[in-house]
């Protein structure tokens, strides 16, 4: 549930989470403030590790009294191989306040349906480029030489050399 103040800019290597890919935004981020007076102003490490990032950051100075949300989280809703569907909930005082669906096509590599709110939107596509890396990651993983099927040829040549 990050800020919803939060414009993440780029992913955030090393911020010391023990689990990244468990972060509301799929991976830790940096970026910018965007509450109203306080439009651009950098956070630092720890109100990036603390606040930004997680959402309900009711210490954080800048976080405006009045707002319509605290947080918002994503999830992956259906994962047709070439269309993805994401779900986000808006939360305020730890209580639904907003929720909908965006949708992306990968095989044309854009959204088919987008947030009006810039922030959200940039949210969105920081938890789907987590999503993606962490989707194709396992099957690269399983991929070795060791595990690919040998082809006929190469089963009857390494039956050979065992004979």
């Amino acid at each position: 549930m990050a800020c919803p103040f939060f414009m993440p800019t780029s992913k955030l290597e090393d911020g010391g989470w023990l689990h990244p890919s468990r972060l509301p935004l799929g991976g830790g981020w940096t970026g910018h403030c965007c509450a109203p007076g306080h439009e651009g102003a950098e956070p630092t490490n720890q109100e990036l590790r603390e606040l930004c990032n997680l959402g309900y950051a009711a210490s954080c100075p800048r976080l405006p009294k009045e707002r319509a949300y605290d947080a918002v989280r994503f999830s992956i809703a259906r994962d047709c191989g070439g269309h993805l569907e994401l779900w986000f909930v808006c939360e305020s005082g730890y209580r639904p306040a907003g929720h909908g669906k965006l949708e992306y096509d990968l095989d044309l590599s854009q959204w088919v349906s987008s947030h009006s709110d810039l922030r959200i939107q940039k949210m969105a596509e920081c938890y789907l480029q987590a999503y993606l890396l962490r989707r194709i990651q396992p099957a690269l993983a399983g991929c070795s030489s060791s595990s690919t099927p040998l082809s006929e040829t190469q089963e009857s040549e390494s039956n050979e050399s065992e004979q």
